[in-house]
């Protein structure tokens, strides 16, 4: 397995508005889309003041992620639908992707 781990630096004051389009409206189209969203949320701690938000997919292959990445970042459902929601509350956003096992994404998964 694949696991991208994906953190915003958001502007200040955008977090609630931040976490409530990525739940609400983003990911139901990732997974839509195919996508496994692991979890996703508000940062319990800041990093010199800065609101900060994480978000975590899983996939089966490097070449999924890119494949899959590419088609629903240029998908009208995305463009059309949640993108300003979200993309206008982001300062900057830094992703790792690293290789775990299916119990390690398990894990991980709220709820």
């Amino acid at each position: 397995m694949i696991l991208e781990i994906r953190t915003y630096r958001l502007k200040p004051g955008t977090t609630d508005g931040f976490v409530r389009a990525m739940r609400e409206e983003a990911v139901p189209l990732l997974e839509k889309a195919g996508i496994r969203v692991v979890d996703c949320g508000a940062s319990l701690a800041s990093e010199d003041g800065h609101e900060e938000a994480y978000l975590l997919r899983a996939f089966a292959s490097l070449g999924e992620h890119q494949a899959q990445e590419e088609e629903f970042y240029g998908s009208d459902a995305w463009l059309r639908g949640p993108r300003e929601a979200i993309v206008s509350r982001i300062e900057s956003y830094h992703s790792v992707v690293i290789e775990v096992t299916e119990e390690a994404v398990q894990a991980l998964r709220r709820g």
